[in-house]
């Protein structure tokens, strides 16, 4: 029997509106959902009177913005926190910077692996759904963005795995670094509540994309147990509802991973020996439109399966297009 995650439904969100969520946190939704980002990307402010700290700004849509001046209104911002550089957490952190003073703050920027060359299109390709949602957005003045890599992000503050990201009057915000969903991952302690602000790297909504060459399951696997050895009393995650249930709710996904490896394994040893065809295989039910991005996570997988020494990859380099072959 396969492991149920025990997902987390959002109610639907107050789009621009600021709800208080616990006594130091309020959460601002922006209008950018999309098979990637659930219902849209929530941006947190930590903090209460005058002083707060902003987690992940968003993406640079017009409505965000306004609504994020709405939420500070009166307000002093100390530090921009980003848990990672895709184009729906960390574009509105120049903005906001520029408008606030506050410096951004983030384990560093997106490196790239120039010697890696994909052997397949762009996994965040936009599909008819999605294009509908985007020209709904363009009616009412927003500038949609998929998500994709800000290569234009690089923090003032770099801060590493441990250390005191930002504090404030009844609040100490510490990163922990979690590579996987991508190197350059954090998510972000706030001790006074033993919360734990996720970003991507686990969502109450979905399981997260892992996506070569920066993206490594590997890693991914070694920051799930980090996390679950931290006393949360509750998970929030940049997309999706809280999570009050936090161990056995990361226990799941561990399960569902391996399960997942383990079933890429077996594909490969049954003779599958092309990426898309384990898709189909693994992926009964799922939505074709999401095929390219479980076949990412598959590649992912793969490598680490290579790396134990299980399979093998016929070529050069890995991808979804070369033959894996068992050893």
């Amino acid at each position: 029997m396969s492991t149920v995650i025990p997902y987390v439904t959002l109610a639907e969100p107050q789009y621009g509106e600021a709800v208080q969520v616990s006594p130091l946190v309020r959460r601002v939704i922006a209008k950018n959902p999309s098979k990637f980002t659930y219902l849209g990307t929530g941006t947190y402010l930590v903090g209460n009177g005058d002083h707060v700290v902003v987690i992940d700004p968003g993406p640079a849509i017009q409505s965000h913005r306004e609504a994020l001046l709405r939420a500070i209104e009166g307000q002093r911002v100390s530090a921009i926190l980003v848990t990672h550089c895709h184009s729906d957490h960390s574009p509105l952190a120049a903005w906001l910077k520029e408008h606030t003073g506050a410096p951004t703050v983030a384990f560093g920027p997106h490196r790239l692996n120039h010697e890696w060359v994909d052997d397949d299109t762009d996994p965040h390709e936009p599909d008819p759904e999605e294009e509908a949602l985007a020209a709904a957005a363009r009616a009412e003045g927003d500038e949609p963005m998929e998500e994709s890599l800000d290569l234009d992000f690089t923090p003032d503050i770099v801060v590493a795995d441990g250390a005191v990201a930002a504090t404030g009057p009844g609040y100490t915000l510490r990163a922990v670094h979690t590579p996987g969903h991508t190197s350059n991952h954090l998510c972000f302690w706030l001790e006074e509540e033993q919360a734990l602000f996720t970003g991507d790297h686990i969502m109450g909504w979905s399981t997260t994309v892992i996506t070569p060459p920066d993206g490594d399951m590997r890693s991914y696997f070694e920051s799930l147990h980090k996390v679950a050895a931290l006393p949360a009393a509750v998970l929030w995650p940049t997309h999706g509802a809280p999570v009050t249930d936090a161990r056995p709710f990361i226990d799941a996904f561990v399960a569902h991973r391996l399960e997942r490896e383990a079933g890429v394994l077996a594909a490969v040893r049954d003779g599958v020996e092309l990426v898309p065809d384990m898709v189909r295989r693994l992926y009964v039910g799922v939505p074709e439109k999401l095929y390219r991005a479980a076949g990412r996570s598959v590649l992912s997988h793969l490598i680490k399966l290579a790396q134990d020494g299980q399979v093998r990859f016929d070529g050069e380099r890995p991808g979804v297009k070369v033959r894996w072959l068992p050893v």
